[in-house]
């Protein structure tokens, strides 16, 4: 059962070429973002080099892991600076994101783009707002759709 502490934020990125300073300034605005929502850091993931470009991604595995072990405990999310840190092209993102919906979180970008609508009726946990309240009423999910 999940208790009413604050959302664990797990941050991911992705850097395919050899210059880390972009990486570091998207890094910073998920820290400063997730700072300003009140959120717990669990930690920072990023895939570099080939890894980058590649469906198969060793540290977005290891923090849905993370991900999924805080899951039945707190809420937990996916913080990216925005989309496209995950996959630039839609499919592969949407693929990614619903590993995350199925370790029991949902992604969030620092320009507030979200799906934790769509991962609740994808099958994921109950969004839940401050103060523990479910956000999920008919009319919110009639919204969401």
């Amino acid at each position: 059962m999940r208790s009413m502490q604050v959302p664990l934020a797990f941050i991911y990125d992705r850097c395919a070429s050899n210059s880390y300073r972009q990486l570091g300034m998207r890094l910073a605005a998920c820290r400063r973002y997730a700072k300003d929502a009140g959120w717990t850091l669990a930690g920072r993931w990023c895939d570099l080099g080939d890894y980058a470009l590649s469906m198969r991604r060793p540290q977005l595995s290891a923090l849905v892991s993370a991900m999924r072990a805080a899951a039945d405990h707190r809420e937990v999310l996916c913080l990216v600076h925005t989309w496209e840190r995950l996959a630039t092209d839609a499919t592969h993102r949407l693929l990614l994101q619903q590993r995350v919906v199925e370790a029991g979180g949902w992604a969030i970008t620092t320009f507030g783009e979200c799906d934790r609508y769509r991962a609740f009726l994808l099958g994921g946990k109950s969004p839940v707002a401050p103060h523990g309240r479910s956000t999920t009423t008919p009319d919110t999910m009639e919204a969401a759709r």
